[in-house]
């Protein structure tokens, strides 16, 4: 999900579409946090790890 995201920022970016530059910023963020929860422990979508 960080790959995709930052794909689409880094696209959207060049291309000057900024409906995949606001996706993509979505997917980023969404991505770290559930690495984040993921690497502390937490259970993220009934798994232990998320990669």
């Amino acid at each position: 999900m960080i790959a995709l995201g930052i794909i689409l920022l880094v696209i959207g970016m060049l291309a000057g579409i900024s409906i995949l530059w606001t996706v993509g910023v979505v997917l980023l963020v969404v991505g770290a946090a559930l690495w984040i929860f993921g690497s502390v422990g937490h259970a993220v979508g009934g798994r232990r790890h998320y990669w």
